[in-house]
Formats: structure tokens, sequence, C-alpha cells
């Protein structure tokens, strides 16, 4: 059983991606947890809804539209953080870094806290009536404790994974990640489980780039066919975005030339270059490009004058961790710092800067150690970055142009007419509110306003389009401190989760287990150190349910409490589970984890610590911290955190030149401190406060697709190859959707059958929540042995299988007659109820299907017709290294053609046949032990493989 749910991303204009897969035995997998620029909590609705009933969660690209909710769902969503998370290497640290970088950036990323009824009537984030208090962010150290509860997977390794203590077993299910493209440790997932065989691939990119790799999808000799593993599946799970866009014309280096082509025609005007991109995935590809370019002594004259920034506020640990994943990379990027250029030259290295000097060009002694572009990350890199002078190329995050540096470097770059704003991807427009990136591209495809023909070095018109000076409206998002109504609803929402949290069965328990798998060496916390905002939010599931307007009860109703109702009122011993779903279709039951390891229990020394050293303790903390959240503070102290930001701190004011100093020296050591928070404002509970501004955009616009998708061409070509059995088409616009099932439709295998035709693969189209059934085409039946029959079984192993061929006849035998036909008290038996009247009126026995031995008659007709076949499929590799271990020698030559001791060749043809053939030899060269080994290579061939001989 195979059924597929998609949660976002299917035929919607949204670029985020939430799927649940479905297999037997209630397993249930989550892929992805992704999210699009308005951060809208309930957009994770269906996966709190599901997350008491996930087996495990994988994890695809290290995107805001593939994991932009992970430290969310952590934080907020009860159970979350006990689901085993798999993915590569790759997205773990650069999905850190995204998240860290999402977190500083934008505050409506921390979402808002439910309103009176207000969270599902609100239709936008300006709805008068939504509330606009915010709920406390994820902090850096949570983030990273986040994931690390996600557990690392490499790339063609098969992986059998964990299950969630809540979950039904996975046992039989086999986890393979292979190569996706499009970002570093991108994944397409395989899944195997029984006949099940499902390929999930969103988001892939077969062709090569500079830094990313293409798709793991061809392999073999020569890469002519799609990799065994990923052939045929039951089922694929595939993405449809650009299905109607065509292929780039020239490929990679024709693109990489257009970008720079647009970047000298605004480089030699003296202009401003802004390329808005993500802070982790494809960011790499641009800068390492914009690298190379600056190095080349050939550019020397066109954009040496120019300065290139790199704008993101985690900027240097994203280039740390590519540092450390060069193995992922191309093998180009792999070859080139290996030391295995094409030009070997003399080498000298500077001492002080530690790179490398070929040929009087400076190249870095590390990978992604760049030398010509420069790391903004703090508020006062960017503020130098507004002050230089001359031309500019800065990339920023964030795509959408929403929030981060991109946001804060629009007002100053779309003023000026010799500024140039490069689009890099197509974002298609959404109803409602659009951001400045989607009303660019609307901009760009309507080219209202005239377009601008530049001509390149190699003589191409290069297409900049003019905006005209209109208009564009931007919002504009500010946190404020909240007033003392606002803070008392604010800590009524608080108040209410911790009700409800105490009326969950061992939820303390729960929540300090969570704490301990993030962390097993912070053993020094405790629950006195847990604030408010901690707390906040942990049960958004059950509190969905209550009622907002009733928070003041001082109990909860039956209702409410569920299934805990067992046990947390008197009285009542039954309750009703039938079509239940999540926790209140089991038990309350919650295992208790004990705090320690073979030792012995941990021990938390601050729990032994006397009165007076308590309260210096706390002391020290308050002067070392500042009183910042989750440490102890008294009334008026927190009070006089909820005054305006001049008010309070005045000291701060004379730390002012030290910390700017300290924070240029730091700049000229380039610190790839990832944990540095660099806090903006008042800090504590806080609400979101709109305002508009409009801006004239006098800024040319250009388009140049870096996106590194698959596209028309690339799909048509490749989903004939793989041959799914089932096509499911998600993550696309309508358009793109049934295009691409029409193109689908025309070019999978089409069986004729007299005038109809008929696809042979089943295609769907589901919408967003609409589920699917993609289940293999199979009938099973139960049928039962007899004993004579199965005494003559005879059992041959095939790779860890049992594989036995069958011939008998069928017989209906009544359920429950296991007695022997020649047993006189049984015919007795039978003859009394076959004339006994009182049998009329009792129900008969069901009949069940019984397989027993031939009669001899049929037994030798049928093994004159019958043939033996071969069950199995044995690897010429695997074949060669037996031959080899028996002494033989063995080589491979030409295509799929293994040469045994010179005379023996044996080939595998396309259909899996193998066919083993003597190469012609003299007669004085035929000997005894030249058939021998004949005989033992086809002995060897028949020892992995299964001979099925009927009768």
């Amino acid at each position: 059983m195979f059924i597929f749910t998609p949660l976002l991303g299917s035929q919607s204009n949204s670029r985020a991606s939430q799927s649940i897969l479905e297999l037997d035995s209630d397993i249930r997998i989550l892929v992805d947890v992704g999210w699009d620029e308005r951060f809208d909590s309930r957009q994770l609705a269906e996966i709190e809804k599901h997350v008491s009933t996930l087996s495990f969660i994988l994890l695809t690209h290290a995107t805001t539209s593939h994991l932009g909710a992970y430290a969310h769902c952590c934080k907020h969503v009860p159970l979350f953080t006990q689901i085993p998370v798999y993915a590569t290497a790759p997205v773990i640290a650069f999905g850190r870094t995204l998240l860290q970088d999402l977190y500083s950036s934008s505050p409506l990323a921390a979402t808002f806290i439910p309103g009176s009824g207000s969270l599902d009537t609100a239709t936008s984030v300006d709805d008068k009536f939504r509330t606009n208090i915010l709920r406390q962010a994820p902090t850096f150290d949570e983030i990273n404790k986040y994931f690390t509860l996600i557990t690392p997977l490499k790339y063609s390794q098969p992986h059998q994974p964990a299950a969630s203590s809540f979950s039904a077993p996975v046992e039989g299910l086999t986890l393979t990640a292979y190569n996706s493209g499009h970002t570093l440790g991108g994944t397409i997932w395989h899944i195997q489980h029984g006949m099940e065989s499902i390929v999930y691939a969103v988001d892939w990119n077969q062709a090569r780039e500079n830094v990313i790799a293409g798709a793991a999808w061809f392999g073999g000799v020569g890469g002519a066919e799609v990799i065994e593993q990923l052939r045929k599946p039951t089922a694929l799970v595939c993405s449809s975005v650009g299905a109607t866009r065509e292929a780039l014309t020239g490929g990679r280096k024709a693109r990489d030339d257009n970008l720079l082509a647009h970047i000298r025609s605004s480089v030699a005007k003296g202009g401003t270059v802004l390329i808005p991109t993500d802070s982790s995935a494809r960011v790499l590809e641009l800068a390492w490009i914009l690298e190379k370019a600056w190095s080349d002594p050939s550019n020397a004259s066109s954009l040496k004058t120019a300065k290139v920034y790199m704008a993101s506020r985690s900027g240097n640990a994203t280039l740390r961790h590519a540092r450390s994943l060069l193995e992922w990379m191309d093998d180009s990027i792999v070859r080139e710092f290996e030391g295995e250029d094409e030009n070997a030259a003399p080498v000298q290295t500077h001492r002080r800067s530690g790179s490398k000097q070929v040929n009087g060009t400076a190249k870095p002694s590390r990978p992604f150690q760049f030398q010509n572009v420069k790391i903004v990350e703090r508020k006062t890199q960017f503020e130098r970055l507004l002050r230089a002078e001359g031309p500019r190329v800065i990339l920023a995050s964030d795509l959408t142009m929403d929030w981060g540096y991109a946001r804060s470097l629009l007002d100053h770059v779309v003023q000026r007419p010799e500024n140039l704003i490069i689009l890099t991807e197509m974002l298609d427009p959404r109803p409602g509110s659009q951001s400045p990136s989607q009303e660019f591209w609307t901009w760009f495809r309507e080219r209202r306003d005239g377009v601008a023909l530049e001509k390149s070095q190699s003589g191409e018109q290069l297409e900049q389009v003019h905006s005209g000076g209109r208009e564009l409206k931007l919002r504009i998002v500010e946190r404020a401190p909240l007033n003392t109504q606002e803070s008392q609803r604010y800590q009524q929402y608080i108040a209410t989760q911790r009700q409800i949290q105490d009326s969950l069965p061992g939820s303390d328990k729960d929540q300090t287990n969570a704490e301990d798998n993030m962390d097993d060496g912070d053993t020094t916390t405790t629950e006195s150190e847990q604030s408010d905002d901690e707390q906040q939010g942990r049960v958004l599931n059950v509190s969905a349910a209550i009622g907002h307007g009733a928070r003041n009860k001082t109990a909860l109703s039956d209702a409410d409490l569920g299934v805990n109702i067992l046990i947390r009122k008197k009285g009542v011993y039954d309750y009703d589970v039938r079509n239940k779903k999540g926790r209140n279709a089991l038990f309350p039951y919650t295992h208790s984890r004990r705090h320690g390891d073979e030792f012995g229990d941990f021990i938390k020394p601050e729990d032994f610590l006397r009165e007076e050293e308590k309260e210096e303790q706390d002391a020290a903390n308050d002067n070392k911290t500042g009183g910042q959240l989750g440490q102890k503070r008294k009334w008026d102290e927190a009070n006089d955190r909820m005054q305006p930001p001049n008010k309070r701190n005045r000291g701060d004011a004379a730390d002012g030149p030290a910390a700017n100093k300290s924070e240029q020296d730091s700049d000229a050591d380039d610190s790839d401190d990832e944990n540095q928070v660099e806090h903006e404002g008042f800090q504590g509970p806080a609400k979101i406060v709109y305002s508009t501004s409009e801006v004239t955009v006098n800024a040319r616009l250009a388009f140049v697709d870096f996106a590194g998708l698959h596209d028309q061409r690339s799909l048509q070509m490749l989903i004939p190859l793989i041959g799914p059995r089932k096509l499911i088409l998600v993550g696309g616009n309508t358009t793109d959707t049934v295009a691409l099932a029409a193109d689908c439709g025309e070019l999978l295998g089409v069986k004729v059958a007299g005038a109809e035709k008929e696809s042979s693969t089943e295609i769907f189209t589901p919408t967003e929540g609409q589920t699917v059934d993609a289940s293999v085409d199979t009938n099973a039946w139960v049928v039962k042995l007899s004993r004579e029959l199965a005494k003559t079984l005879h059992w041959q192993n095939v790779k860890n299988m049992g594989v036995v061929t069958i011939q008998g006849q069928l017989k209906a035998e009544r359920r429950g007659d296991n007695t022997q036909e020649d047993d006189p008290q049984t015919k007795k038996q039978k003859l009394d109820t076959e004339v006994s009247p009182a049998a009329d009126s009792a129900p008969a026995p069901p009949v069940e299907p019984v397989l027993d031995v031939l009669p001899a008659n049929l037994a030798a007709a049928t093994r004159s017709v019958s043939h033996a076949i071969h069950v199995g499929d044995l690897r010429l590799a695997e074949l060669r290294r037996l031959i080899a271990m028996d002494g033989h020698a063995a080589e491979f030559r030409g295509e799929g053609t293994l040469l045994v001791d010179g005379m023996i060749a044996v080939r595998k043809l396309g259909t899996g046949k193998i066919i083993v053939e003597g190469i012609p030899v003299s007669t004085a060269a035929m000997t005894p032990h030249t058939v021998d080994n004949f005989t033992r290579v086809k002995r060897k061939i028949y020892d992995g493989l299964a001979v099925v001989a009927a009768g």
C-alpha cells in the first residue's frame, strides 16, 4: 500500500513543499517541512494533526521552501523533536545557517500567537482582527540543538531508519539517498518497503554546474541508462516546476557569460548590481562564478573597478561549511583544490594571507576562501557597504526581497537608472500581496516601459527592461514593545499553554527527554531556567481546539481533555476510541526515561547548593548576561525591560566606540562565529507594527536563469527512461502540472489494443490536501498448502530470499477441517453432520482454498511442457570477484562482457539474460583442465541464481 498526500506545493504558486507518504502497517513519512515568505503558521496545521502518527521525517534541500519551518515545529509543536529526522550532511549544515539568517533578519518568522478566533478567520497578515503579538523565536543555540537531532546520511548507502516511539515499527523498510543536484547535498529519496519501490524526486537538476554536481540518475558503463535502483519504480513523485520552460541555449557557459555581461554593462556606467538570492544553497554557485571572474586577469579592465559583496547574516558560516564539504561538490572543484589543474605552474605561498601565487595570480590556499568577494554580516559592515562609492556587485539574501539584506538594499538601489537588479529565478505571482521580487518579475514579463538592448563582448544582445519610474509599494515590518493590555493577553496565552501542557500525561518528561536528545552534554540546565517564552506554543494542536475566549477558566472541558479524561477525572473508566486519531486513539501512557548512563544517574550540582550560594550564583548570572531571557530577574528589572530602548541601558552609549572598534577588528579577521547574535532594539515579548512606503523604481531589470532546476527537455527525456508504474506530479503551478501530465501521457509506454490506446503508466496530479492511492497493482490470495505438498518443496536461497516452485491442484476445504481424510472417526462425524437436520439451520463454516499435490497422470503431463527458469540478478562485477577468489583470471572486455582465463566469455544482455561462450581454441590447446574451467565458471554463475524447474 502506498498513499500520497501533498500538504503544500501541489498545483500552487507557492514553492513550499510538504508531503506525507503512507505505507503498509501504518508507516507515515513526512517529507520536507517547507514554508514560504508569508511565514503563516496555518500552513503547518496539517503537520500538527499528523505529528503523533509520523514514523520519521526526510529533508531534501537546504532551502526555505523545504525546511523553513523545521525550527518552528521543533519549538512549538509537541512531540516533533521525538521524531527521527534524516538528511545529508550539507542539508544539515546549510539548513542551520539558513534558519539562523532567517530568524535574525525577519521578525515575521517568529509567527503570531493565536488570537480570539482570528487565526482561523484572518485572510492575510494585514487583517485588522488578527493579533500581532509574536511568539518567541528560536534562538541560535536552539536552532543548533534542533539540527543536531538530524541523522546524517551519505549518498548511495542503504539505511534502515528508526521509527518514533509512538509510531508503528518500520522493519523491512530501506532508505537510500541519491544526489539530486540543484543544491549541495540535495537528495532524491528511494524508499523500498515490501513490493513498493518509491522514488521521491522534487527539485532536481540533471545538468552539471560549477559547484554542484548533476543528479545521479544515470550510471553503469557509459552512463547510458538510469541506475537500477531508480529504474522502473512502482511510484515516482516528481516536481513539475519548469515543465514549460525551454532549455538554456548554450548550457552552463552561456548562462555564466550572460550574467557577467549584464554586470559589465552596469559597472561600465558606475552603477550597482543587486542579485537577490538565498543565503545557503544557490548563493554558492553565484559567489563562485564572481570570485573566478574577478580572479581572471583578462577581466581586469572591465570588472576590477567594481567591488563584490556577499551580504548575509550567516555568510561566514556558510563558506566555512562549504570548505568542509568539498567531497559533495562537482569533481571539477575537487580536482582544482587537489592540485590537478591542467596548467601546472610554480606556486608561491603568501605568508600573511595564506594565498598562493600561480603565474602572478593570487589563488586561495583553501576552497571557498574568497579573495575578491567580501562577506557582509553585521550592521556596521552593512553601513560601510552603503557608504562605499563606485560600482558594486552585491549578492544579498533573500531571493524574495521580503527580508534580509536584499530588502534593506532595495531602497538604495532602485532609485538610480544606472543600477541593475538581476533576477535569478522565475517567481510566479500569487493573489493578494506579493513580494518585491514577484512584482519585478511581473514587470519584467510585461515590459511596459520598453527594453534596453546592451551589447556584450561577444556581440550578443542583452535585454534589460526599463522600470519607467513606476511606484513600488513596500510593507515595512517592525518589532515594537507590548502595551499593558497586550502584555496581559500574552501572559494569558502563556498560562493557557501551561495549563494544556500540564493536562498532557508526562509532558514534563517528554520535554526533558527532548532537551536531553538535543544536547546530551548539557547537564547544567535546570527547570528554573526555563523561561515563559520557552514554554509557549508546545501544544498548538491541542490549543487549536480550545476556545480562546475561555482562557480564564480554571479547568478544561471533557472534550478538551480527550482520552486524558481517564487519568485526569475521577469516576471515569471508559472512553470511546472509535474513529479517533492521534493521541485520542490510544490509552495515555508515557514511557519514563531515566536520566543517566551505565554508571548511574546524572547529578546536577546546582540542585545541592545552599540558599546563599544560589543567591550568589543568580547575581553572577545577572551581571554576566545582563538579565536576558531565560534568567531570573526581579519584577522591577522585568518592568524596566518593557520601557523604550532610549530610557534604559544608558550605559550602552559609553560602550559604543569600544564596541565599534571590536567589530572593526573582527571584520579584519573575518570572524566565522555563527553563534554571534546582533541584538537590535529591545528584547522580550514584542508585537509587529506594519507601515507602508512607496519608492520610485528607475533601475533596470534583467533575468538570468540560475534556479538550477530541470526544464522541459530534461523532464521529457528522463521520465520515460525511469519508466514508473505510477507517476505523481507535485511542486509546480497548475499550468506546468497539466502540461507535464499531457506530455508524459504521450511519452510513456503506450499499449495499443485494437483501436484504443491505453497508457501503461497511471499519472496523478493531486492538489494540496488531496489523497492519492498509488499502491502497486497486485492481487494477492492466501492459499493453504497441504501437508503432502509441503513435504515435496525444495527451497533455494537467492540473496537471503527463499525461492521454490510449486505445482498442485486447488481444492476447497472447510475452515477447521484439519484432520486426515483417512480417519474413520472423521468420516463418521462428516456423515453424521450431513444427515443431521440441525445442520441445516447452523451457518456453514467458511471455505478455505487448499493447494494439494497433483495426481500422477496430471503431474507427468505437466512436466513435459514446463521449462526451467532462472531467478535472480547476477552482477558481472560480483561474478568477477567470485571467480577471482577461485583462482581464475577475469577482466572486463568491451561493454557487458567478462573474459575468464582468456577463453570463456560471459555476457549479460539488457534483458538480464546471461550467456556463457567459449572462445574457439585449437585442438592441441583443448585439455581436460580447460573443460573443467568452463564447468566451474558456469557453476559460479548458477550459485548466484536459483534454477527453478517445474516438476
